[in-house]
């Protein structure tokens, strides 16, 4: 029900509210204390940053920094199979016939949130919430930040960071409490 309400809000190019947000992600949290994990988009707020902190230990916070205009490029690019959920950038990953999933022959959609007026408003909106809970981060010395616009560029960096960050283990150890 909960994540009915969050799609509406994502479906009309509008950040999920802060309590449905954060009901949404400290409920998924519970349990995992005993695990090592990276949350993607979350906090987005101050008032999420501070409620996970009253339930959450963190350690670090990463922020990419890229331009809207690359981000704009790549979820614009984006349609999606709706049957299987195959995805395809029309920028580095495009269907073989354009418009067309390459397995089935059926025509590709692009998602409501990748439409371009839409994801300007989602980018809009994003800025304005986010910079202060940078600053946050940034206050608490917990913000570390890397900017760039290619991933494979990006990557390495934010892996070798990452490093001094977390325990040295394996792929498969990664799965396994701690």
């Amino acid at each position: 029900e909960v994540g009915i309400l969050a799609k509406s809000y994502i479906d009309q190019g509008r950040l999920i509210p802060d309590d449905i947000m954060t009901q949404l992600v400290l409920s998924e949290l519970k349990g995992l204390d005993r695990y090592n994990w990276l949350l993607d988009g979350f906090p987005r707020t101050v008032a999420q940053a501070e409620a996970l902190d009253k339930e959450c230990q963190i350690d670090t916070v990463i922020d990419l920094d890229v331009p809207f205009e690359t981000i704009k490029c790549r979820l614009t690019a984006r349609w999606i199979h709706p049957a299987s959920g195959r995805v395809y950038n029309l920028e580095f990953s495009p269907p073989k016939v354009q418009g067309i999933d390459d397995i089935t022959g059926e025509p590709l959609v692009q998602r409501d949130d990748d439409k371009p007026e839409t994801v300007t408003k989602r980018l809009q909106a994003y800025d304005a919430q986010t910079k202060p809970v940078l600053e946050y981060y940034r206050e608490k010395g917990l913000l570390k930040s890397f900017s760039g616009t290619e991933t494979n560029k990006i990557w390495p960096h934010i892996y070798a960071f990452l490093q001094t960050r977390l325990p040295d283990v394996s792929q498969k150890d990664a799965a396994t409490p701690r």
